[in-house]
């Protein structure tokens, strides 16, 4: 059997194959008023494109668990039991197509209040429905950012509960797996990297204490998260910096403290929380970072960044580096993906019976 198509369960969660969509903001949320932060037709199509088409499990975009936690004004939330319901339309039909419904808990920080990126990705403020970032010191993220509030400890409390609140929403709301966005310098990854955490409290200076928030969010989360249902955490294994910042060392061992903290899967990405830094971008140039993670941390791991080739993610699962593979652009690009590599490797994948004339 190909790897790509053999199922993997983790806890009670079998997921069909092993080709995975990453979130991807659509920037397509009503940006304010009772419909801000709820999925609309244009979420619901997207989705069930993607899980017509085989994808084994599909990961919402970052999910903000507050207004201020958007990326952007006009990102999805779960802060709210209007959302709860929208969100169920889509989870019916994942469900209904034999994909595992995921979605990704997320703050934005100090990368929060920006424009939808074809209108440029600048920060914005009240007047085009922004607001004033929050983050762990008062660093901005790049020059023409915003400075941030830094967070007091109540305030990093509040926002735990935050999470745990939104998780309660994801259950109710019908998500299988639940992922923690602690990547791409938003707010978990903020508190991670002594280069944008330059507190002096028990939240930052040690490896302990930038690690201390991020812990916080995934015991709180795990708590009332079912124990039959997976939870996941997105990282960015290193901000590719010489100096300064966070690196693949700290994230295998970050990695192997998640898992014993209820993480059933650690989802592999790099950089996101510093600018203008070089990146040597190529097919799979991320895939070494989650192999380090599942093999000296003893995580398992999904792979993700320029893999758009069936043979080459089969490669990738058949040499051991990781347990999954996680589509992004790709997905955008082609939402049968799955089927199509089946089609090409002699995998077995689900297809409706409304779509069988196509096989």
């Amino acid at each position: 059997m190909s790897a790509l198509f053999e199922p993997l369960t983790l806890r009670e969660a079998t997921f069909p194959n092993r080709i995975w969509m990453a979130p991807m903001c659509q920037y397509s949320a009503e940006p304010d008023g009772a419909a801000a932060g709820t999925p609309n037709d244009w979420h619901f199509a997207h989705y069930a494109a993607r899980a017509t088409g085989g994808t084994g499990l599909i990961i919402t975009e970052a999910t903000a668990i507050s207004p201020e936690g958007r990326i952007s004004p006009y990102d999805l939330g779960i802060w709210n039991d209007t959302q709860v319901a929208a969100f169920r339309r889509i989870t019916r039909f994942l469900a209904g197509q034999g994909t595992v419904a995921g979605i990704q808990l997320a703050h934005g920080g100090r990368k929060a209040s920006t424009e939808r990126p074809w209108k440029g990705g600048a920060p914005v403020g009240p007047e085009a429905h922004g607001w004033q970032p929050l983050a762990p010191s008062p660093v901005p993220f790049a020059a023409g950012h915003p400075v941030p509030d830094e967070l007091s400890a109540d305030q990093i409390g509040e926002i735990v509960d935050q999470f745990v609140a939104a998780a309660r929403r994801a259950l109710a709301a019908g998500f299988e797996v639940a992922e923690i966005h602690g990547a791409h310098g938003y707010l978990i990854n903020e508190f991670l990297s002594p280069h944008s955490n330059h507190r002096t409290d028990a939240y930052g200076g040690s490896y302990e204490n930038r690690t201390r928030f991020a812990l916080e969010v995934v015991d709180a989360v795990r708590a009332v998260w079912p124990d039959g249902k997976p939870l996941f955490f997105r990282i960015s294994a290193t901000d590719w910096l010489e100096d300064g910042g966070w690196t693949a060392d700290d994230t295998v061992r970050f990695a192997a403290e998640l898992q014993t903290h209820g993480v059933d899967l650690v989802d592999v990405s790099t950089g996101g929380n510093a600018a203008r830094v070089s990146i040597p971008t190529g097919p799979g140039y991320q895939v070494p970072f989650a192999a380090r993670v599942r093999r000296e941390a003893g995580v398992p791991a999904a792979a993700v960044g320029l893999i758009t080739e069936p043979q080459q993610a089969e490669k990738i699962l058949s040499d051991g580096e990781a347990d999954a593979v996680l589509l992004g652009r790709e997905l955008l690009r082609d939402p049968s993906f799955a089927r199509h590599a089946a089609r090409e490797l002699g995998g077995d994948v689900h297809v409706p019976d409304q779509y069988h004339r196509s096989v």
